[in-house]
């Protein structure tokens, strides 16, 4: 697209000494050779990877290859790539193209008007932004009247150009040839007037004023936030930022927000600008080349450029700006902890009883076995105002018998910790583990068209408590039936850009599940649609195909279920299990296009693959470098080896029992310097919250959470992760816990 570049690397040269343009693209603009359509070489510089790496990874994504497949079969091909490096790829190659399309666009644009000149095809060909591309649109793009305009339209342009280069006229005498009654110019000022207002608009539309501007704006812009008058006793939940300012630069994300929010809101007002002396200044350098009545007239819609044109214009691009900052640094919170919370431990194959606790409308008991099928279900009113503890606690023990319970579940909301109490001083006759859970979400779920169809004959109470027990024993395959932001481990969710949090969502959910891996016979809909290739359609026809026919008996049974096509087969094989299987690979993470390197490690050893696969002295005779081809690498070989020491292994860490202190109930129990543990429900960019057992997370600000200075909580916390904290401050009227990590 480009043939020469030379302007480009002057002009990119400038940029740099205005700290308008990274040093990576600089660099890469040397080449004689450089092509816009060449995304791999600009991606490459901008992420460290080499052009090859680049390039075959787009390769892939663009035939159809899914993140998680190219990441863990393709490591050969791209170099060992992980998810987050082939995702940044594919995310700046989206950036890329769409910035060609508008490229495209402006350029037609200009073309249809008659505009385009050889050298302003050359700048916008050049253009490596998308604020660069816009600037140079800017006085091309179709308007509405503007004073300018309308001053244009009265003759006022050759006076404009006259005062512009600000030679020794008569500016007076000059101004009143412009006098015009028909065109709508009485008297000598109003010229100038209009003169002005048309420099204004040239200043405004001027590309190295708005990039230094811009940049000014970036660097130097405070962010004042004001409360709206009358609205401070409603707006009380903003009041540190009724009089506050602050760097905007420095801001931290949840701040930005949280302005951001109380102004749509109607409680604050924010003003964004930098220093407005130093922005007029630096106009005022780049167009005043004299001292006389011209120049004032410069200086005068310089000024008036500024307040009227660009400091709103910049303030929005601003806003913009830091909001997409700060919406990215709160889907990367969201994803930490979502990823975190579904590669929880699973409890794994265990009977269950799950309660739903509450006090009036008591507590909705089912029973799951081993698969999560629900065997049993009932209500029992061991708390007030029913008060039946010994009826309850009597079914409780012949149920835990009856269907030999291996643990028992219950939600952490209503009435939680008094059923925890309860179940934990039953005698039962046989071993089982009282366990809460946390039920966030599980309201939604019971609600949900899923599980709508799954318990046609139910109601959202048993729904509810089978979500809570089914959650203990994989929390995965569970949540994966909600919507990620109805899990409640966000922080602003509903601010951020949500077509960009809910792509992001998604990517981590389908991460996790490819990472753990389906078992295929047991797996629902929901979960199978997350595999790499499936999607929702295919996974309801394996479903379907499984129902009608039975379990799938080996992995090339998944090609006679209709629509699971060759491509579909390739990119999702790998990551479904069949366990029991009569090649035990199939109830690996080998992929079916290496079992003949298998196969041919067993020859080579003498053994079956079985046997391979349970004796480690056998493993230790492969010399790997003798199965090199020019597709298996050795990556793909210790993946291989890795597999068959621990064929199918949960990449999951196990599960550990947390029992709350018995001696804390409620928020009415807590004493400042109380030491107790507790289970990190919530992590964001401000510090961590925590579970107690009181039905109100304490926070932990991000000062409390070592003895040494910590930028992000995720240094030191993770979801789900068991914490002793300190009580520092309990406020029972606005039910606020104050924790501390620190010196416990």
């Amino acid at each position: 697209m480009v043939e020469n570049c030379r302007g480009a690397i002057h002009r990119v040269r400038k940029n740099i000494e205005e700290n308008c343009l990274f040093f990576g693209i600089f660099a890469f603009l040397f080449s004689k050779e450089m092509d816009m359509k060449n995304y791999a070489a600009l991606i490459s510089q901008e992420l460290g990877l080499t052009e090859l790496q680049v390039k075959n990874t787009l390769e892939l994504l663009e035939s159809g290859a899914t993140i998680p497949f190219v990441a863990r079969y393709r490591k050969e091909v791209t170099d060992s790539m992980d998810e987050v490096q082939i995702a940044a790829v594919r995310d700046l190659h989206t950036k890329w193209v769409e910035l060609d399309k508008r490229r495209a666009a402006i350029l037609d644009s200009i073309k249809e008007q008659g505009k385009l000149t050889p050298e302003l095809e050359e700048k916008i060909n050049d253009a490596l932004k998308m604020s660069e591309l816009e600037d140079l649109y800017l006085p091309y793009r179709p308007k509405r009247k503007t004073r300018g305009s309308m001053a244009i339209e009265k003759g006022l342009e050759p006076l404009s150009k006259m005062i512009m280069r600000q030679g020794p006229i008569d500016l007076k005498a000059t101004a009143a040839k412009f006098v015009d009654l028909e065109k709508g110019v009485r008297t000598m000022d109003e010229a100038l007037a209009g003169a002005r207002d048309i420099m204004a608009e040239w200043i405004s539309e001027n590309i190295h004023i708005r990039e230094s501007l811009r940049n000014s704006f970036k660097t130097y812009s405070v962010i004042t936030s004001k409360v709206v008058k009358g609205k401070e006793e409603e707006g009380e939940k903003y009041g540190i930022y009724f009089n506050a300012s602050e760097k905007l630069a420095k801001a931290p994300s949840h701040r930005v927000l949280a302005m951001l929010r109380g102004e749509e809101e109607g409680y604050l007002r924010l003003y964004i600008a930098p220093d407005e002396e130093r922005a007029l200044k630096m106009m005022e350098h780049y167009y005043l080349r004299a001292d006389n009545d011209c120049s004032k007239q410069v200086s005068m819609a310089i000024a008036d450029s500024y307040k009227r044109l660009l400091q709103p214009q910049m303030e929005t691009e601003m806003r913009k700006f830091y909001k997409e900052k700060a919406d990215t640094e709160a889907i990367k919170v969201f994803v930490t902890n979502l990823r975190q919370l579904l590669m929880a431990p699973p409890l794994g194959q265990k009977t269950v009883l799950a309660l739903d606790p509450g006090f009036r409308t008591g507590c909705k008991l089912v029973i799951l076995d081993k698969q999560g099928k629900l065997l049993h279900n009932e209500t029992i009113y061991p708390h007030p105002p029913h008060a039946q503890y010994k009826l309850a606690s009597d079914k409780l023990k012949r149920l835990v018998l009856q269907y030999k319970v291996d643990a028992i579940a219950i939600g952490n909301g209503t009435a939680g910790r008094e059923t925890e109490n309860f179940v934990r001083h039953i005698p039962f006759e046989r071993d089982v583990m009282a366990v809460v859970v946390n039920e966030s979400g599980a309201s939604v779920y019971s609600a949900s068209e899923v599980a709508r169809e799954e318990f046609p004959d139910y109601d959202v109470t048993v729904r509810g408590a089978v979500s809570i027990g089914r959650r203990l024993m994989d929390p995965l395959a569970e949540l994966v039936k909600i919507d990620p932001k109805s899990i409640g481990v966000g922080q602003y969710q509903h601010d951020v850009n949500q077509t960009r949090l809910q792509d992001s969502l998604q990517e981590t959910v389908e991460s996790c599940v490819n990472k753990v891996g389906v078992e295929v016979n047991t797996a629902s809909k929901e979960l199978l649609s997350y595999v790499s290739g499936v999607g929702p359609a295919l996974a309801k026809n394996i479903v379907d195909y499984r129902n009608e026919n039975g379990p799938f008996p080996h992995r090339n049974a998944l090609k006679s279920v209709p629509r699971f096509g060759a491509k579909a087969f390739e990119q999702a094989a790998g990551f479904l299990r069949i366990r029991d299987a009569e090649n035990p690979l199939d109830a690996s993470a080998v992929h079916p296009e290496s079992y003949g390197v298998v196969n041919a490690m067993a020859k080579k050893t003498g053994c079956t693959v079985s046997e391979l696969m349970q004796n480690a002295d056998l493993r230790k005779k492969i010399n790997l470098h003798d199965f090199v081809t020019d597709k298996v690498g050795m990556p793909t070989l210790t993946d291989i080896m890795q597999e068959l020491d621990k064929p199918g292994r949960d990449p999951r860490q196990d599960y550990e029992v947390f029992e709350f202190d018995k001696s804390v109930t409620s928020i009415n129990d807590l004493k400042e310097g109380m030491v107790l543990p507790g289970i990190v429900t919530n992590i964001t960019n401000f510090g961590c919250f925590v579970d107690i057992g009181v039905h109100q997370d304490g926070l932990v600000h991000v000062s409390r959470l070592a003895n040494k200075f910590v930028k992000d909580p995720n240094e030191v916390v993770k979801l789900n992760q068991k914490v002793m904290v300190k009580v520092i401050a309990v406020e029972i009227d606005r039910k606020r816990i104050t924790l501390s990590m620190k010196d416990v």
